[in-house]
C-alpha cells in the first residue's frame, strides 16, 4: 500500500536547510562545529516525526507534507517577527503585539494545512517528488557555497598563521619573578572624552578610582581598528592588519585568518614559551567564544552567537528572547565573579584573557545590575539610552574585580583594561564624519603596571603597542614601538582600510 513507498526526503532536507543556509551565509567566521549539532537536532527531529506520522496515517506522502509544513512554519516565524518589530495593533482595548498576531496566524495556517492534507484523497506523489527536488537543490546550493569557500581559503589558511613578528626576548626568566597578566576587554567601552562629548556623561569617578589604585588611564585613547575581530587580532599580535587588504583583497569578508590570529596569538605564544598558563574566558562570540589553545578555557555561558541567531529565526523566538537574555546576563556575571578566583585555582604564572560583551548591546543591566527588559539586539538600532546604565554597572563590577585581584595577589599583577572600539549611537552611515568617527574610535585604555612600569607609558599609546611595551618593560624584549595609528573599516568591507588618525587628532 502507501507504506511501501519510499520515505520522502524533503522533510529532513528542509529541516536541515535553514541551519545550513545560516552557516553558509556566515561561513567566513563561524566554526562548523557550531552548525553540526543544530543540523543533527533539526534533521533527527523531523525524521522521527515523519516516521511517527507515517505509521499513524499509513501514508508517507501525507506524512512528509505535514512535516514539511510544520518545518516551514517553525523556521519562518522568526523572520516575520523580526520584520514586524515595532508594529502594534489593538483589538478593542487589548494591545496586540506582533508575536500575538503571528502566533494566531501561524496556528491558523497549520490547522488549515493539517485538515486539508489529512482529508484529501488526491495522489500526492507528484507533489512529493517536486518537493524532494526543491529541497535537494536548496541544500546543494548552500553546500556548494560552503565547499567553494573552503576550496578558495582552506588550504591557504592552513599554511598561514599570525604574521611573523620577531621575538628578541630571552626565555630564561625566573618563574618566581613572573607576574600574572590580566587582559580584560570591555566591549564598546567609550573613552571618558567620548562619553562627555557624545553622551554628555561625566565618567570622572571611575577614572579617578582607577588612578587612585595606580592605573594609568590613557587620555582620549583611540583604537587601532574599530571593528572587534580586527581590534583583538591586532592587539594580541602586536601589529596592524593592513597587510590583509593585499592578502585577502579589500572586498573580502573572510574573517578566518583574523579569528585564528586571535585564538593562536603572538602574545599567547610569547608568554606560554616563558612558562605562563593561558586562561581564556569564553565570551560566546566568534573567536573568543572558545579557545583550543588555552590551558584552561573557562565557560561562562551556554549558547553560542550562531545558536542565538538561529533560535531567534524560529517559532521559539518569544521564549528564546527571555532565555537568551538570562544566559547572556549569567555569562557576564560569571566572568566578573570567576576572574579573581584564577589566582587560587590555577598554578601561576597566568596570562588571563577575558572578552566581556558589555557595555555593548544587548542591554542586560541597569546601573545597579537590575535586569533591563529589552530584547537581545546587537544591531546599530540597539544603541540607546540604556548604554549609560549598563556602563555604570560595568564600572561597579570592574571596581570590585580590581580590588579583589590586587588584594589577593601575592605579587602585584599586570592589569590591562581596554575596549576594542567605542560606542555607536550616531548613525555609522555618517562615517567618516568627525563626531561618529570620534565616538567609534574613542576607547577606555587603562594600565596597571607595577614596579614603576607606568613611567614608560605615554599619552598616545594604542592597543597595538600594549604588549610591545609590556614585554619590553618586564621581559627586556627589545620590540620597536609602532606608530600609533587608527584605520577605519566596516563590517561589510573590513579590509578596506582608511587611515583616520590625523582626522581624529585634528578634531
Amino acid at each position: 500500500m502507501n507504506l511501501k513507498k519510499a520515505i520522502p526526503a524533503h522533510p529532513v532536507l528542509l529541516a536541515v536547510y535553514p541551519v545550513l543556509f545560516l552557516y553558509a551565509q556566515n561561513v567566513d567566521f563561524t566554526p562548523v562545529s557550531e552548525a553540526l549539532a543544530p543540523m543533527a537536532i533539526a534533521g533527527g527531529s523531523s525524521l522521527l516525526l515523519l516516521l511517527s506520522l507515517s505509521f499513524a496515517l499509513r501514508d508517507r506522502d501525507k506524512a512528509g507534507l505535514l512535516v514539511s509544513l510544520a518545518v516551514a512554519i517553525f523556521f519562518s516565524y522568526g523572520h516575520f517577527s523580526e520584520a514586524m518589530t515595532g508594529w502594534a495593533s489593538k483589538l478593542g482595548e487589548v494591545n496586540l503585539s506582533p508575536d500575538v498576531m503571528l502566533m494566531h496566524l501561524w496556528g491558523a495556517f497549520l490547522g488549515v494545512g493539517i485538515y486539508a492534507l489529512v482529508k484529501t484523497r488526491r495522489d500526492l506523489h507528484t507533489l512529493t517528488s517536486l518537493l524532494n527536488v526543491v529541497a535537494v537543490c536548496l541544500v546543494l546550493i548552500s553546500t556548494g557555497r560552503i565547499l567553494a569557500y573552503d576550496l578558495r581559503t582552506g588550504a591557504w589558511l592552513d599554511q598561514r598563521g599570525a604574521e611573523n613578528v620577531e621575538t628578541n626576548a630571552p626565555e630564561s626568566v625566573e618563574a618566581d619573578t613572573l607576574r600574572d597578566i590580566y587582559y580584560i576587554i570591555l566591549d564598546a567601552y567609550a573613552s571618558a572624552e567620548t562619553l562627555q562629548e557624545i553622551w554628555d556623561y561625566d565618567n570622572h569617578e571611575f577614572v579617578d578610582y582607577l588612578t587612585e589604585r595606580g592605573f594609568y588611564v590613557v587620555p582620549d585613547a583611540k583604537t587601532n581598528h574599530p571593528v572587534t575581530f580586527l581590534s583583538l587580532a591586532s592587539s594580541l599580535n602586536m601589529q596592524y592588519l593592513n597587510y590583509l587588504a593585499d592578502e585577502l583583497g579589500p572586498d573580502s569578508t573572510d574573517r578566518r585568518q583574523a579569528y585564528q590570529m586571535t585564538q593562536n596569538s603572538k602574545v599567547m605564544r610569547f608568554l606560554k614559551a616563558r612558562g605562563y598558563k593561558f586562561v581564556h574566558f569564553q565570551s560566546g562570540w566568534g573567536p573568543t567564544g572558545k579557545n583550543p589553545y588555552a590551558d584552561r578555557d573557562v565557560r561562562c555561558g551556554n549558547v553560542s552567537e550562531f545558536a542565538q541567531v538561529l533560535v531567534r529565526t524560529t517559532i521559539l523566538r518569544p521564549l528564546a528572547n527571555r532565555f537568551l537574555q538570562h544566559d547572556l546576563r549569567s555569562a557576564v556575571l560569571c566572568t566578573f565573579a570567576t576572574l579573581p578566583e584564577v589566582q587560587q585555582t590555577i598554578e601561576g604564572p597566568r596570562f588571563v584573557f577575558a572578552h566581556i560583551l558589555v557595555p555593548h548591546p544587548p542591554f542586560l543591566f541597569g546601573p545597579d545590575g537590575e535586569p533591563v527588559d529589552t530584547e537581545p539586539d546587537f544591531r546599530p538600532r540597539g544603541w540607546g539610552r540604556y548604554y549609560l546604565g549598563q556602563l555604570e554597572f560595568v564600572n561597579k563590577k570592574v571596581e570590585v574585580l580590581v580590588d579583589k585581584i590586587l588584594s589577593e595577589a601575592e605579587t602585584p599583577p599586570i592589569i590591562i583594561l581596554q575596549a576594542d572600539h567605542g560606542s555607536r549611537s550616531i548613525n555609522t552611515k555618517l562615517l567618516p564624519s568627525v563626531r561618529p568617527l570620534r565616538e567609534r574610535c574613542g576607547i577606555l585604555n587603562a594600565y596597571y603596571l607595577p614596579s614603576n612600569g607606568k613611567e614608560f607609558l605615554y599619552d598616545s599609546i594604542t592597543p597595538v603597542n600594549t604588549f610591545r611595551l609590556i614585554f619590553n618593560i618586564y621581559f627586556d624584549a627589545g620590540y620597536d614601538l609602532l606608530q600609533d595609528r587608527t584605520y577605519l573599516s566596516t563590517l561589510k568591507r573590513p579590509y578596506d582600510f582608511l587611515d583616520v588618525t590625523d582626522a581624529l587628532v585634528g578634531s
